[in-house]
């Protein structure tokens, strides 16, 4: 049987993702070390990705695609993790835009097209949404028929095999002041180019380089969005309680990973009278990430949840919490294996560099304990709002 047709049979039966994201992981791991080792991105797991119709998994199937529910995607990134972390990452930020998509086409929003392309197409989308928040970065020019747009997007990840840059630029409009736009753009416009920036801490393989876009020309009718610069919007309350449990089951799943190599690694030290403790605190501080993660997927309830910002609040709080207790879950196993667990051989060392971006997603640690005790007050959570 082809792989092309083991998808299918899994889009059409609603197969385990789990199970297949296992599938998958078994191929993925042994080339996990070496595009830590040289930086590479993991483009031959995309590929294989490609292959099974994942870009696609959570499409309606109304529409072509796999039908997975919100709860399912972070399932299968969160398994996926367990063999590579870096792919697990790039793919979560396809498909959070994805997801992000469903949830206004079931909105009623006019977004059908795109997502029939991601199905028909195998669409790669690459977000530059968390550098670029409420602000935006970039220049957007008024031209006939569209804008001129000049940036530098930051953390772009999976570029190396993008197809749309899903992305943001400002425009001084004359009338209502600086305005973020909000479109896609092609990757393959000459005016595009990746920049070979992405040498890091941790998850090395998932092509995270900034990409500059020197006047690229953006039609009138590609503009999807517009908001005022720097303020709160409703857009952020929807990609806040859809992207950001995807993208935390990645980091959830590496310290899965760190715990189960972790005991793996302890069993010649079972008389230890340290080795219970420490097992103890690793499990604590594991399941005290896993039930921030399980709290997130039920806010976000598979897209049926409440358009306030309570409901991004509660997301941003478990967010720091599960971030937190990823890295101490892995700082844990790092403890118990003891002086070997530096040896890169062992892979608890690169599991602790993976884990560490967990802090640098929206929000930051400090910005949510701004926006939760400004909304605890009664204050507007971030000093200004729109929509």
């Amino acid at each position: 049987m082809q792989k092309g047709q083991i998808m299918t049979t899994a889009i059409e039966t609603r197969t385990d993702w789990v199970a297949l994201a296992q599938q998958l992981g078994a191929e993925f791991a042994p080339r996990t070390a070496a595009h830590d080792a040289d930086d590479s991105f993991v483009a031959e797991n995309f590929d294989i990705l490609k292959q099974y119709n994942i870009f696609a998994a959570g499409v309606p199937q109304e529409l072509g695609g796999g039908g997975a529910s919100h709860a399912e995607l972070g399932a299968f990134l969160r398994e996926l993790a367990h063999h590579c972390g870096s792919t697990a990452l790039a793919l979560s930020m396809h498909t959070h835009l994805v997801a992000a998509t469903v949830w206004r086409w079931r909105q009623g929003h006019a977004v059908e097209s795109l997502l029939r392309r991601v199905v028909d197409e195998q669409l790669v989308l690459i977000s530059s949404g968390g550098s670029d928040w409420l602000e935006s970065s970039g220049t957007a020019e008024k031209v006939d028929g569209g804008f001129r747009v000049t940036a530098r997007k930051i953390f772009a990840s999976g570029c190396p095999q993008g197809d749309l840059l899903m992305t943001t630029a400002v425009y001084d409009d004359p009338h209502d002041g600086p305005t973020v736009l909000h479109f896609p753009v092609p990757f393959a416009d000459a005016a595009v180019t990746i920049m070979d920036t992405w040498h890091t801490l941790g998850m090395r393989g998932t092509g995270s380089h900034d990409v500059l876009m020197n006047g690229v020309f953006v039609p009138e009718e590609t503009i999807t969005m517009r908001r005022p610069k720097g303020q709160w919007h409703a857009f952020f309350i929807v990609n806040t309680v859809v992207a950001i449990p995807l993208v935390i089951a990645v980091y959830v799943g590496v310290a899965e990973a760190a715990y189960a190599l972790a005991l793996e690694r302890v069993a010649q030290k079972r008389n230890d009278p340290q080795t219970p403790y420490l097992i103890g605190e690793m499990t604590n501080a594991l399941v005290t990430a896993q039930m921030a993660l399980e709290g997130m997927i039920a806010i976000a309830a598979n897209y049926d949840f409440e358009l306030v910002d309570e409901t991004a609040n509660r997301i941003f709080i478990r967010k720091t919490i599960a971030a937190r207790a990823a890295i101490q879950t892995v700082e844990k196993a790092m403890e118990l294996v003891g002086g070997s667990a530096l040896y890169r051989s062992v892979g608890l060392e690169r599991l602790l560099r993976d884990v560490q971006g967990g802090l640098y997603h929206p929000y930051h640690e400090k910005r949510q304990h701004l926006f939760t005790g400004r909304l605890a007050l009664g204050l507007d959570p971030v000093g200004n709002r729109m929509g």
